[in-house]
């Protein structure tokens, strides 16, 4: 069984704000580690994305939803 995390282990998104309850695997089950954004169908929706434009499209997500910074 897949250990269950609280947010996504790509983006650090809260899974339980995924309105899709979590990416999926491969074999279409509900990943327990990832959100929708980052993970479908057992693959990475941006698997060529660094870590510093991810830090960015992550800081620009968190200035939509109106978080400071």
């Amino acid at each position: 069984m897949e250990k269950t995390y609280k947010n996504c282990q790509s983006c650090g998104m809260p899974l339980k704000q995924d309105k899709n309850g979590g990416g999926t695997n491969a074999n279409g089950s509900k990943s327990h580690m990832y959100c929708s954004h980052c993970y479908d169908n057992g693959k990475f929706t941006r698997p060529e994305i660094t870590l510093p434009e991810m830090k960015t499209l992550v800081k620009g997500k968190m200035k939509e939803m109106g978080f400071p910074g």
